[in-house]
C-alpha cells in the first residue's frame, strides 16, 4: 500500500534526522512517496539534502526561504504532487517515529472502514519528544486535542490532552496540521488554501474534511512523536516582514468561512467546505457554535463528540494580556485593576493583579527586557476592550490604559 508523506520544512535542523527515522522505522519504506517543501538558506549548512537527493522515493521542492509565503501555502505547493498514492500522511519536519508506524496507520483505517467509517481520517497532537534528550524525552502516552479558547481573532485554539486505555481510535472533534493520516484522496478533495497564512489553519481543516465526509479520529497508540518547543529553529514569520498582514487576512477568511461573529459565510468552490455535511451539521457534532463563540460542557470536557438532545452552550473567554513593563515605573504596586468591558463600558468581568505577585514579575521582566503577560479566563461574552489601572502606594491611582480586542 503507498503513501503519500507531505513535509513542509522551513530551514529546519531537525530534517534530516526526521526522513531517517520516517523510512528506518517503516515496515515497507519503498512504498512511500515523499513530498517535501524545503524552505532552505544557503546559509544553513546543516540543513542538507545531498544524501536524499538522488532518492526515487522523494520529490524535493528547492524553495529559496525569501520566497516562501508560508506554511499553508506550502503544504498546498506539496499536495499539487499526489500521484494518486493508497494513502497520505501530513507532517512537519521535526517529527520521530515508531517501528511499524505505517503498518499501524494503515491497519486503524481499516479497522474504523469494516466498522463502518467510509472515509476515516487519524489526527491528533501527537506526542512530545526532546531533540537534545532521545529517546529518553519521549511521552509514551496518546494525546487527544481539546478546545482551549477563541482568540480576540475568532481563531479556535487547541491544547493536547492525555488519552488513556482507548480500545479504538477516539471519534475527534478537531485537525491538527503536524499528524494527520488518511485516504490519498484526501490531498486533491481538501487541499491547504494558499492564501491562508498560519492562524485558522487547523479549525478550517476541521470544518472542511468533516463536511466532505471524512470522520475524524485520535489514534488510540502512539504513532509518532512531534517536538513542540522550535528551540533553534529559525519560523518563516521572522523571516517575512509581511507576515502580519497575512496573518490578518487570514482571520478574515476564516470568520467568513466558518460565520464566525455572524460574519457572512463565503463558499470557495476549491478551498471552501463540502456538500456531504453542512457546517451546522458539524456545529451539532463538535458542540460549538462558530457565530456567537459557544461550547458546550461535552465539547469543554472531552466528552465523545456527536449530536446532544437541548445541549446548553456557554461562552468561554481567555486572552493574553500582554503588558510592557516600561509603563509601570513604579515598585509599590498594591493592585492592578483587570477590567472586561463590552461597547458601552459595562463590566463583564474583574480579576486583578495582586501586588505582590506584579511587582515581582515587574522585577524579573525588567531585568530579561520581556513583556509580562498575564492570562484572564472566564464564562461570559465577548469583551470590547479591556482596562488595565494599576493601584501605587505612593501615586495611588495610575495611568489607565484600555486595551481593544
Amino acid at each position: 500500500m503507498s503513501i503519500f508523506v507531505q513535509i513542509a520544512s522551513y530551514r529546519d535542523p531537525e530534517l534530516v534526522k526526521t526522513l531517517d527515522d520516517l523510512f528506518t522505522q517503516a515496515d515497507n519504506p519503498d512504498e512511500l512517496h515523499v513530498c517535501i517543501a524545503w524552505q532552505n538558506s544557503p546559509e544553513d549548512e546543516w540543513d542538507n539534502l545531498d544524501k536524499y537527493k538522488e532518492d526515487e522515493r522523494l520529490t524535493i521542492l528547492d524553495i529559496p526561504y525569501r520566497e516562501s509565503k508560508g506554511a499553508c501555502w506550502a503544504r498546498n505547493q506539496i499536495q499539487q504532487h499526489y500521484k494518486g498514492e493508497d494513502y497520505t500522511l501530513q507532517l512537519d519536519s521535526h517529527h520521530r517515529f515508531v517501528k511499524g508506524w505505517d503498518t499501524i496507520c494503515i491497519n486503524m483505517i481499516k479497522q474504523l472502514q469494516e466498522r463502518g467509517h467510509k472515509k476515516p481520517l487519524l489526527t491528533s497532537y501527537i506526542p512530545s519528544y526532546q531533540p537534545d534528550n532521545d529517546p529518553q524525552g519521549r511521552v509514551d502516552t496518546p494525546w487527544g486535542m481539546s478546545f482551549d479558547r477563541f482568540t480576540p481573532e475568532g481563531v479556535v485554539f487547541f491544547l493536547p490532552y492525555y488519552m488513556q486505555n482507548e480500545l479504538y481510535p477516539k471519534p475527534a472533534r478537531f485537525f491538527s496540521a503536524h499528524f494527520c493520516f488518511t485516504l490519498g484522496e484526501f490531498s486533491k478533495e481538501v487541499q491547504h488554501d494558499p492564501e491562508y497564512y498560519f492562524h485558522g489553519e487547523e479549525i478550517t481543516l476541521a470544518v472542511r474534511a468533516y463536511t466532505h465526509g471524512y470522520d475524524l479520529f485520535h489514534p488510540n497508540k502512539v504513532i509518532a512523536w512531534h517536538e513542540y518547543t522550535r528551540v533553534g529553529r529559525v519560523k518563516q514569520w521572522d523571516d517575512d516582514p509581511t507576515w502580519t498582514r497575512k496573518n490578518t487576512d487570514c482571520h478574515k477568511k476564516v470568520r467568513s468561512l466558518l460565520g464566525i461573529d455572524f460574519e457572512n459565510e463565503i463558499q470557495e468552490i476549491e478551498y471552501g467546505l463540502g456538500d456531504v455535511r453542512t457546517l451546522e451539521d458539524y456545529q451539532e457534532y463538535a458542540g460549538i457554535k462558530f457565530d456567537e463563540r459557544q461550547i458546550t460542557n461535552n465539547c469543554k470536557t472531552n466528552a465523545l463528540p456527536g449530536r446532544e438532545d437541548n445541549p446548553e452552550y456557554f461562552n468561554e473567554f481567555k486572552h493574553a494580556i500582554d503588558l510592557n513593563v516600561n509603563s509601570y515605573p513604579e515598585d509599590d504596586y498594591e493592585f492592578v485593576a483587570v477590567i472586561f468591558e463590552d461597547k458601552l463600558g459595562k463590566e463583564i468581568h474583574r480579576q486583578d493583579i495582586p501586588g505582590d505577585e506584579f511587582n515581582a514579575n515587574l522585577k524579573v521582566h525588567r531585568k530579561n527586557g520581556s513583556n509580562y503577560t498575564v492570562w484572564r479566563q472566564y464564562q461570559g461574552p465577548k469583551p470590547n476592550h479591556i482596562i488595565i489601572w494599576p493601584f501605587s502606594t505612593s501615586k495611588q491611582w495610575c495611568e489607565k490604559q484600555l486595551m481593544t480586542i
